[in-house]
């Protein structure tokens, strides 16, 4: 468990800087029109507040407080599920990776009653409107990881047969 905790803080303070830097440390929050191009067209830092979930999804209810409670139930979770049945180093990784995320994004909830998003991707004629964070990408991967890699049970049940 100690590979997850260390994960998770790793994920969480990269998520942590990088908002910081880009948001305040650049100015995107105070931008005009809140775009910084990095390397046009395919990587652009632009502003968006996400108080909704997935793609702004239901941003135009009041969720702030749902949505911290929802992350932290499944951080919670993922914990108690990785104690229960532990796992490879990859499976640690990557709840890890899930756990961080989620509490970089419920901080920024808590703290700006939003998420802060602003990584842009676009590429080949395709504008991309969505904007992401580290720990979107890190919830991604965690989930994924999790998915992929748990083996929920089998191989020990498999053991106990032979």
């Amino acid at each position: 468990m100690r590979l997850t905790y260390w994960t998770a803080l790793w994920i969480f303070l990269l998520d942590q800087i990088s908002k910081y830097y880009v948001v305040h440390w650049l100015g995107l929050i105070n931008d005009r029109d809140g775009r910084i191009e990095v390397w046009p067209p395919f990587l652009e830092f632009r502003m968006a507040w996400n108080r909704g979930v997935n793609f702004g999804l239901f941003a135009d209810f009041d969720m702030r407080w749902v949505l911290v409670a929802v992350a932290l139930a499944i951080t919670v979770f993922v914990i108690w599920w990785m104690r229960r049945n532990g796992g490879n180093k990859w499976t640690y990784i990557a709840a890890g990776f899930l756990i961080g995320g989620a509490l970089g994004n419920v901080i920024d909830r808590v703290f700006y009653g939003a998420v802060a998003d602003f990584l842009n991707m676009s590429c080949c004629g395709i504008n991309n409107p969505f904007a992401f964070n580290v720990a979107d990408i890190a919830i991604f991967v965690g989930a994924i990881g999790l998915a992929f890699l748990s083996d929920d049970g089998k191989a020990k049940t498999s053991n106990k047969k032979a």
